[in-house]
């Protein structure tokens, strides 16, 4: 490798050292990159106990009377505002501090409940979703994982009751989806007591109302003169030295959330703020993410279930040319396609949200997978629904019209899809390509000490060679598809081996390569979780999820469509217009072709 591979190789290390501090068990999507179906990740399928369940199903109904009777979401898009009575609501049903530890004056739920709650919001508004999520899901949240027994103490109460609202602030000019850039600094002061903060954060949710935010500066790092680090600081806004530069920023869509711009200067923080070790607020900050994108992953099914109503509404009551437009096959490829998707949405959320119940550390490319998987899927919903709905969609009077511009933030926050999936391409890739530079080490020095290192990796890359891994359901019924799903991952390990041969170390920078591998991956992550849904509904074991006239048949369908694009995403690795794609963008660009050339 050369110098920018090595340094890349020691930096995808030196993270994983940083976010996962014991021995890990092999997960279910890096499994899928060595051959191997982890089945323990995804099946049975997760339930939630039974006693917490009947008192999700109470706080369910009291949300949806909430819901129901004061939730407006055409008056909050319209006055880009949500009203003291709505953030008193969700204080009062107990929303803001859900999974917060009832010693604290929360409901102590568990994320699986939890989602099945912010599924509810995303359904009606999501502006209201995404308030919800930043105070709850990445705002107060780093607080429950990281503080410790004095700060959850002061911090916790008035935050859990609604008294004073939570905001996590990473985003700068420099630093988005590329977290570790913030450019804030930190600066002890000589007797140790406070830091001296300077720096300015932007696009910050619920930055102008909240009482208490999350703030990422870097900090020098003790005994290492000239490095630094990123901490997490808790900040208020009381602090002299915070300005707020733009309250609410004016934007396209969840126009009803405050989303602000503010400074920190020479603004002085006690060192009693720090929230996590000194340097380690890059965990704090991806940690935090992991659950902002499982909750994400909640409210995008509840926004595509809202679509799925309206379309199904729309096309039994619409009627054109003598038929209603649900008597039109080409409106009913977008109705099944959409609950398709729903079904897959939900269970790939409840499977991603009992990997963070169960304990489990390393889930962070399921959370990136259900995160772009989601969002992509909303996306395609809210047009679907659009279109059916046809003109009348595009007026402020349809909800619609808000939904659309609400759901274009999606791909982009808490990570961008394209940065997300080249994140699941390359980390996974990592495993099998970490075996394969061991078995060339050898073969170049046979003299090694570490043969057997070695010897062990052509082992399992002998064995995902030639073993197709087994996905076991229990139902007859399936056994025909989990089969196919298992064949299809035998067939990815093969092209992923291939692609790590033929392209070797520049396959770190294709990323048209990277796209199709991690969107396989996706794929068939979505596939496993709703075959264990499947499976568990068809033996009549509790659902968590719903029962949707036509669900199994949607189910179904998922598997056959999804089974169809994996194989698609593999043929197109060595079948494609990549050159002349990239030809045509760099002429464009008005950058050289790969000869050097200026192309035209």
């Amino acid at each position: 490798m050369n110098d920018a591979e090595i340094q890349r190789q020691k930096e995808i290390k030196e993270a994983e050292e940083l976010l996962f501090t014991g021995p890990q068990a092999l997960g279910f999507a890096k499994g899928l990159f060595l051959g191997q179906f982890v089945a323990d990740w995804a099946m049975p399928y997760p339930r939630i106990p039974a006693a917490q369940q009947k008192e999700l199903e109470q706080s369910l109904t009291e949300v949806r009377q909430f819901l129901d009777a004061e939730l407006d979401a055409a008056e909050i898009d319209r006055t880009e505002d949500i009203p003291p009575h709505v953030v008193q609501g969700l204080a009062r049903t107990g929303v803001l501090g859900m999974t917060a530890p009832k010693e604290f004056g929360g409901r102590g739920f568990s994320q699986m409940a939890y989602c099945k709650v912010l599924e509810e919001i995303g359904a009606r508004d999501a502006s209201t979703s995404v308030f919800t999520n930043a105070h709850h899901s990445i705002g107060i949240r780093a607080l429950l994982l990281f503080g410790t027994r004095e700060q959850k103490q002061r911090w916790l109460p008035p935050l859990v009751s609604g008294e004073q609202l939570a905001a996590f602030a990473l985003t700068e000019r420099e630093a988005g989806s590329d977290a570790a850039n913030v450019q804030t600094t930190a600066t002890p002061s000589e007797d140790g007591s406070h830091y001296v903060l300077n720096g300015e954060k932007r696009y910050i949710t619920n930055a102008s109302i909240a009482q208490v935010l999350t703030v990422m500066a870097r900090t020098p790092v003790p005994g290492k003169p000239g490095k630094d680090a990123i901490t997490a600081f808790l900040v208020t806004p009381d602090m002299a030295g915070f300005e707020m530069i733009e309250p609410r920023m004016p934007k396209l869509g969840i126009r009803g959330t405050a989303t602000g711009r503010f400074a920190m200067r020479d603004m002085k923080v006690p060192k009693e703020n720090i929230l996590g070790p000194i340097g380690k607020g890059l965990k704090v900050a991806l940690t935090v993410l992991d659950f902002g994108r499982t909750t994400f992953g909640a409210c995008c099914t509840g926004g595509a279930k809202a679509c799925l109503k309206l379309a199904v509404d729309h096309a039994n009551t619409r009627r054109q040319f003598k038929k209603t437009l649900g008597d039109f096959d080409l409106v009913k490829k977008k109705i099944g396609r959409m609950a398709a998707d729903v079904y897959a949405m939900e269970a790939m959320t409840v499977v991603t949200a009992s990997l963070i119940d169960r304990g489990l550390e390393d889930y962070m490319m399921e959370t990136a997978m259900l995160k772009v998987f989601t969002t992509e899927r909303l996306w395609e919903a809210v047009n679907d629904a659009f279109q059916i709905h046809g003109g009348g969609a595009y007026f402020n009077d349809s909800p619609l019209e808000r939904m659309l511009r609400d759901a274009r933030i999606n791909q982009i926050g808490e990570g961008s899809n394209e940065v997300l999936t080249s994140f699941v391409a390359l980390v996974g890739m990592r495993g099998p390509g970490m075996e394969f530079k061991e078995l060339l080490d050898t073969m170049l020095k046979p003299w090694r000490q570490d043969g057997m290192k070695a010897f062990g990796a052509g082992m399992n890359r002998l064995s995902a060679t030639i073993k197709v891994p087994a996905v076991p359901v229990k139902s007859q019924r399936l056994r025909a598809r989990a089969s196919e799903l298992g064949r299809l991952i035998w067939k990815f390990n093969f092209a992923v081996n291939r692609s790590l041969v033929m392209y070797r170390e520049p396959i770190m920078d294709m990323q048209l390569i990277q796209e199709r591998i991690a969107n396989s991956a996706m794929e068939m992550f979505a596939c496993a979780c709703v075959l264990s849904r499947l499976d568990a509904e068809l033996q009549g074991i509790g659902q968590n999820g719903s029962s949707a006239p036509g669900a199994h048949r949607a189910a179904e369908l998922f598997l056959t469509q999804s089974f169809r694009r994996i194989r698609g995403f593999l043929n197109d690795l060595t079948g494609n217009a990549d050159r002349e794609l990239l030809a045509t963008a760099n002429a464009v660009l008005g950058k050289p072709d790969a000869s050097g050339r200026n192309g035209s």
